[in-house]
């Protein structure tokens, strides 16, 4: 008998893995550039508010369509039914390439990143050439993302008893952040950062504060990001048209809340200027610093870590459910079309794994991200502009759930998001003509492998 999808994932395992995925290093690190871009308080809490908007909003149209397509591969099949094969291939083409696996390499590397602050020499390079060079720090990222998919591979319920443990002491753990941090806010340092809340000084190289809150965005977007990645493993869900949209708007709007509270937290205790300078840009750990000295540092640091290894668990155990999907279609390599005895796509896990492990020698956490956050955005608006399409295309589709606000919330994710892609072209058009590169790359491979497939047969 052929191997199986389990259905493992319920309504509380499928918020842990929205939420967990959500939350990884982001939070505790982009504060930092953010601080650097938009210069001030009221702009920090702009940004962070915008990027909850923008995500909420796309949680709940993106709802319509796990309802109608609740299956394994996720946004991967909306593209497919909106649009065409291609379309769908260029998407999981650039999710392989840079989208998830450029994810899981920038946390595999944020995990890393404050494992260094009970080991300081794991940022110290063991082999240099010319400007290149590898360090400890993106070794341990790369044995972190191969443990996590070796233990994937071992059936789904092992990464999500992995997810829950992890997903929900990392949720607690923020809570007490926000709650500790009201207790021991410095009311002058408050008073000091939001006397010019407001102020924006433009220099050389940030003239615009719309390229600044815009530059700022990729940062909060990321943080944000990975939301969907329960869409990929619906054939895993049970109850997938109900549990999969409730999942999406608790997970989400958790999650929006506790990161523009945690932010709050930062402003009450810390200074603009040493939120710009945070070392390494570790803006919980001068947070923890300050507050209570080096006890609340390495408890601090427990935590965060404890909140990385959760969200890397989770891009990992969902992102390979697409390329099994690819492969069914005839549209990635064939080995990815398979599950083994425990019922997942392992060699799909391992494929994902190995390049994930690549990109982390890639470049810096930041390139990752600006590459990532480019292709990203550009999926999700024509995921929901498919929305529109599919309402005209097949009006008489059950959809057990619709996006509420229809069409003005879809439309108004749409808008947002667009201004946000300008913004990115106009202010990192190395990274955004990058990402743009690396989808068009798909399309001879597209052919390539459409010609495989028709061999075969």
């Amino acid at each position: 008998m052929a191997n199986t999808f389990k259905k493992e994932i319920r309504l509380y395992d499928a918020v842990m893995l929205v939420a967990g995925t959500m939350i990884g290093s982001g939070i505790y690190l982009v504060t930092a550039d953010i601080a650097r871009n938009v210069q001030s308080a009221g702009y920090i809490l702009l940004v962070w508010v915008i990027s909850g908007v923008i995500t909420l909003f796309g949680a709940l149209s993106y709802g319509e369509l796990t309802s109608m397509m609740p299956k394994a591969g996720g946004q991967y099949v909306f593209l497919q039914r909106s649009y065409n094969n291609m379309v769908a291939f260029l998407y999981g083409w650039t999710l392989f390439m840079v989208i998830q696996t450029g994810t899981i390499a920038a946390v595999g590397i944020g995990f890393a990143k404050f494992t260094g602050v009970f080991i300081p020499a794991l940022s110290e390079a063991f082999l240099v050439l010319g400007n290149f060079k590898l360090t400890y720090q993106q070794l341990l990222g790369v044995i972190s993302i191969l443990l996590l998919t070796y233990t994937n591979t071992r059936g789904v319920k092992y990464g999500k008893y992995i997810q829950n443990l992890f997903g929900s002491t990392k949720i607690i753990a923020l809570i007490v952040l926000v709650l500790a941090g009201f207790f021991i806010a410095d009311s002058e340092v408050f008073q000091q950062n939001f006397k010019q809340a407001w102020q924006f000084n433009p220099n050389p190289q940030n003239n615009s504060l719309l390229i600044a809150i815009g530059i700022g965005l990729v940062g909060a977007l990321f943080s944000s990001d990975a939301w969907n990645n329960i869409s990929f493993a619906g054939d895993e869900v049970v109850n997938p048209q109900k549990t999969i949209r409730l999942s999406l708007f608790i997970g989400v709007l958790l999650v929006v809340v506790l990161y523009v509270l945690v932010n709050v937290v930062y402003l009450s205790i810390l200074p603009i200027d040493s939120i710009q300078h945070a070392p390494e840009d570790r803006v919980a750990i001068a947070v923890a610093s300050k507050a209570g000295g080096a006890w609340l540092i390495y408890l601090l640091t427990v935590l965060i870590m404890i909140s990385t290894f959760s969200c890397l668990n989770g891009c990992i155990l969902s992102g390979a459910r697409v390329y099994y999907q690819m492969a069914k279609d005839g549209l990635f390599f064939k080995q990815t079309g398979e599950l083994n005895t425990q019922g997942v796509p392992a060699k799909s896990l391992w494929y994902q794994g190995i390049w994930a492990s690549v990109l982390c020698f890639s470049g810096t956490y930041s390139n990752l991200l600006n590459y990532v956050m480019f292709a990203v955005i550009v999926f999700y608006i024509l995921t929901i502009a498919g929305l529109f399409i599919l309402r005209r295309k097949e009006p008489n589709t059950e959809r057990p759930y619709k996006a509420p606000g229809y069409p003005f919330i879809p439309a108004l994710y749409i808008i947002l998001t667009t201004i946000f892609i300008v913004l990115l072209l106009l202010s990192n058009s190395e990274y955004a003509a990058g990402s743009l590169v690396i989808v068009c790359l798909g399309i001879p491979v597209f052919y390539a492998f459409k010609t495989l497939s028709k061999k075969e047969l």
